[in-house]
């Protein structure tokens, strides 16, 4: 039940704009909110990130009236709490303001107020009209687009078709900690999707008859639509190499199974442990299994991470998994899958190009991923890009098919963040799933609304933690390095021109949150002003 708490050490609402501040309540052991002043209005809300739990008073607050988590750009309306960016699913509470007596109260629920959160209102007493979204797939997109349908206010019924064999999870764990238990990393829960009246069925999607707006599924299911949201992610990529395929103890990582059979090998530790690939799954997951194993990474590149961050950043990655224990074979290139001399069914050894040979009892690759889209592959009611992917406009409505959407992994959409000028690109990003979800949503509740423009954000647990914003469909051609990169704290910009097209960080926040706001908002510094050394932090 509602009630009345003081602010400890408030005699007055005294926020200037644009100014927020966080706040003890009197009376709930661990109770504070935050205070933000928008417009001249002050607000109190949760004081916490519901996504990891971040405090938001580091993080930034838009004259717009957002304010962003410091960390991984979880974004929320400053005036009511809503959710405006993933990767949060819940939105934060909000609390009535009042002075009386030379004090400042909130009115709230104690376990509101102390837990920093608020679910969406997605309960439903029953399913309306004729509408019919069915979503396949069961990852960020599909939860991002339940949980935006039924926050919009759609009546319809809603079928999620996924083949993972449980509830939508944080998929970023399994690289990031290799957490083997679905429901530790559960999004929701059995009764969430009971409430908000979704119907979970755990098949494969096999055909989809866009003619006739029916899904088949492998167990013989057949389920109509009047919407219908491609949601199914990416597929690891093998390597079709001798031996990759023939021996065991060679490990893609995507799913839960994947992680429990990598645990599985590594058992009680001090393996020795190789690792294809050096871009983010399988620099994450060298990160994770270094402690106690032999890790040796082995890379095309010159630097990990190259294609995407640059040699001289991809190299102080590197630098802070050396000092973990970790090893790299650089510039090489991979030849076979040698059997192990005590069990010839398990790889025993990889055998680079130049005859050079890295004992192993495990292998996991990290090479990649592919839209998983091999069930379109042979219909001809849907054409493909090159990769594999579908491609999308601006409200990821797929090209030439009424009714359709394709989200995540396998939407290849316009780009029009700073340098992208439409460009068509494809990002394998949590939070871009997520939010692609909620503009799909919103899209089927109201087709006349704008789309609403997201930057892309991601990050990585590499020794520390990665952030990144924006994208670079058309490259890159300078990097403006800042900060002490021999610590591995520095901000990089990346631009094309003059245009600072992505920001990485480390150690660094809440720089990342403030340069995604400034490309939302057509603010970032030009490539000379950076130069020159002005402070992003200081620009409104």
């Amino acid at each position: 039940m509602a009630q009345d708490y003081q602010l400890k050490g408030l005699s007055s609402l005294d926020l200037k704009p644009g100014e927020k501040k966080e706040v003890e309540v009197e009376g709930i052991e661990g109770g504070k909110v935050l205070l933000c002043n928008v417009g001249g209005k002050v607000t109190a809300l949760g004081s916490k990130c519901t996504h990891y739990g971040a405090p938001l008073v580091k993080g930034i607050l838009t004259s717009d009236g957002r304010i962003t988590c410091p960390w991984h750009g979880a974004c929320f309306n400053a005036k009511n709490g809503d959710i405006e960016n993933a990767p949060a699913i819940d939105s934060l509470p909000s609390f009535q303001l009042s002075e009386k007596n030379g004090a400042v109260y909130i009115t709230g629920e104690q376990q509101s107020i102390k837990g920093s959160r608020r679910k969406p209102n997605i309960k439903i007493s029953g399913i309306s009209g004729s509408e019919k979204v069915v979503i396949v797939g069961g990852g960020s997109g599909a939860i991002g687009t339940l949980e935006a349908l039924r926050e919009n206010g759609y009546k319809g019924s809603i079928t999620m078709i996924s083949s993972e064999g449980y509830n939508p999870i944080d998929r970023t764990k399994l690289s990031k900690a290799l957490i083997d238990d679905p429901s530790k990393i559960a999004l929701r829960d059995d009764a969430w999707f009971t409430e908000s009246g979704v119907a979970v069925v755990s098949d494969e999607v096999t055909n989809i008859d866009f003619s006739g707006k029916k899904v088949s599924t492998k167990a013989g299911g057949s389920f109509p639509y009047t919407k219908l949201v491609l949601a199914t992610g990416g597929s690891p990529k093998s390597l079709p190499l001798p031996g990759f395929k023939e021996l065991g103890n060679i490990f893609l990582l995507r799913t839960v199974p994947h992680v429990k059979a990598i645990l599985a090998a590594i058992g009680d530790k001090n393996k020795k442990i190789v690792i294809i690939g050096s871009s983010f799954i399988g620099m994450e997951v060298a990160n994770a299994v270094a402690k106690d194993n032999d890790v040796t990474v082995v890379g095309m590149e010159k630097a990990p991470l190259e294609r995407v961050m640059g040699e001289e950043v991809g190299k102080i990655f590197q630098k802070v998994l050396e000092k973990n224990g970790v090893k790299f074979k650089l510039n090489a290139g991979v030849e076979k899958a040698v059997p192990s001399s005590s069990d010839s069914t398990k790889v025993g050894a990889i055998e680079l190009k130049g005859g050079e040979s890295l004992p192993a009892d495990l292998v996991i690759l990290g090479t990649g991923v592919g839209p998983a889209t091999t069930f379109l592959k042979d219909n001809n009611a849907v054409e493909l890009q090159k990769d594999g992917s579908l491609k999308t406009d601006e409200h990821f409505a797929v090209a030439g098919l009424k009714d359709i959407y394709a989200i995540g992994d396998i939407a290849t959409y316009p780009y029009h963040g700073p340098g992208g000028d439409g460009a068509l690109t494809r990002i394998e990003h949590w939070n871009v799933a997520q939010n692609a979800g909620r503009s799909v949503a919103t899209n089927i509740v109201d087709p006349s609304a704008a789309p609403k423009p997201f930057i892309p954000i991601f990050w990585s647990a590499l020794g520390s933690q990665l952030r990144y914003c924006g994208n670079t469909p058309n490259g890159w051609d300078d990097l403006v390095l800042k900060g002490e990169p021999e610590n591995a704290k520095f901000v990089a910009y990346y631009t094309k021109g003059e245009t600072v097209v992505a920001v990485a960080t480390m150690q660094t926040d809440p720089v990342m949150s403030q340069a995604s706001e400034l490309m939302r908002s057509g603010k970032m510094p030009s490539k000379s002003e950076i130069e020159k050394g002005v402070d992003i932090l200081t620009i409104s």
